[in-house]
């Protein structure tokens, strides 16, 4: 099947459209792509230098929803199916999946890191850990009428704070701080407030906080204008409003920035919980000793596990969590200029690239 996709041949240099061959092999699939939004962590391989695994030049995009047009061996079930694609694949396998460890599996494929990902026509893709789409024409099924395209930030944006929540224990009534609500962030704090929790969201940028006001966020508080001190003490006056005591307080780092994870680790409290799930490069200075004195937990978060990803497209589907508010659909041939503005912070949506007719 020959396929058009937007590669990158030199960091930082403006990437390209060129056409390729591909066929799909035993258990693997060829996706047509209706959507691949664009994360911060494609930013990371474009601009920062961050390694992938498969050598330039690559295809980026992880973040893809579409409709199988081709199918291998092993896979044919899977044809003209509407699915999303996940943007962490685990074999199942292997030892670590089997003792239910899949988010670090040792073959697992990262689409755009490891293998082409989804700024391209189609993708090639293990079967194994897809997510079937249902019938988006039906209006009980997809209350909001969101479109294939639209879907495909489940992958990453909407199921990656869905796996953090979960794995917190976040529940009815506890108090989920979430520190960066720009795209992952936002989403994760719609989660946590459908689940029934009180929701403070931290971010530097006003808008954000306030779009967030209308889908589930009680308080919206400013680290840029508030000194450490006075922001705990805001976030403790909040928690003891509402009755809630230290260790029902779940906090997630989703900022990717080292001013962001310092904030989060300093407002633990006795018996909290941190879940990291931002990246960045940079060092953090921590007061280490806290999780000792505060007989509390710091847990990392990288990805979804695939069987999660029903339950999170039904959160969506029904209404639970907003995505059309929080994301602009673009053309894909806009790529390197939505690059340019997201490294800019000139976007307020998440992108979402649809392959040109």
């Amino acid at each position: 099947m020959k396929l058009s996709s937007w590669m990158v041949h030199t960091p930082g240099e403006p990437m390209l459209q060129e056409e390729r061959e591909e066929r799909a092999g035993p258990g693997e699939v060829i996706v047509e792509v209706a959507g691949c939004g664009v994360c911060h962590t494609d930013l990371g391989f474009f601009y920062d230098g961050v390694r992938t695994g498969h050598p330039l030049p690559l295809c980026l995009g992880h973040e893809v929803s579409g409709t199988v047009v081709e199918a291998g061996p092993d896979a044919e079930s899977w044809l003209e199916r509407s699915v999303i694609v996940p943007a962490v694949l685990p074999c199942g396998e292997c030892d670590t999946c089997r003792a239910g460890h899949g988010s670090i599996c040792p073959d697992e494929i990262f689409p755009g890191c490891d293998v082409h990902g989804g700024f391209s026509t189609h993708i090639k893709v293990p079967a194994k850990g897809l997510c079937p789409v249902p019938d988006l024409s039906d209006p009980s099924i997809n209350r909001t009428g969101l479109e294939l395209a639209a879907l495909s930030v489940i992958a990453d944006a909407v199921s990656t704070p869905y796996q953090a929540i979960l794995r917190s224990g976040l529940e009815a009534g506890d108090l989920a701080i979430f520190v960066g609500v720009g795209g992952v962030g936002g989403f994760g704090a719609q989660i946590a407030a459908a689940k029934g929790a009180h929701v403070v969201a931290l971010d530097v940028d006003e808008s954000r906080l306030s779009a967030l006001s209308r889908h589930g966020v009680s308080l919206g508080l400013r680290p840029d204008e508030l000194g450490p001190k006075e922001l705990k003490a805001r976030v403790r006056a909040f928690a003891e409003e509402h009755d809630i005591p230290s260790f029902r307080q779940k906090i997630f780092e989703l900022s990717g920035t080292s001013a962001g994870q310092a904030t989060a680790f300093r407002l633990l409290g006795p018996g909290g919980y941190l879940g990291v799930v931002g990246f960045t490069p940079e060092p953090v200075e921590l007061q280490f000793s806290n999780l000792m004195a505060f007989d509390a937990i710091a847990q990392g978060n990288w990805g979804c596990l695939p069987e999660h990803y029903p339950a999170v497209l039904a959160l969506v589907l029904a209404g639970d969590v907003r995505v059309a508010p929080f994301i602009e659909i673009r053309p894909m041939d806009r790529i390197n200029e939505t690059f340019e503005e997201l490294r800019r912070h000139e976007l307020f949506g998440r992108p979402v690239l649809v392959p040109e007719a």
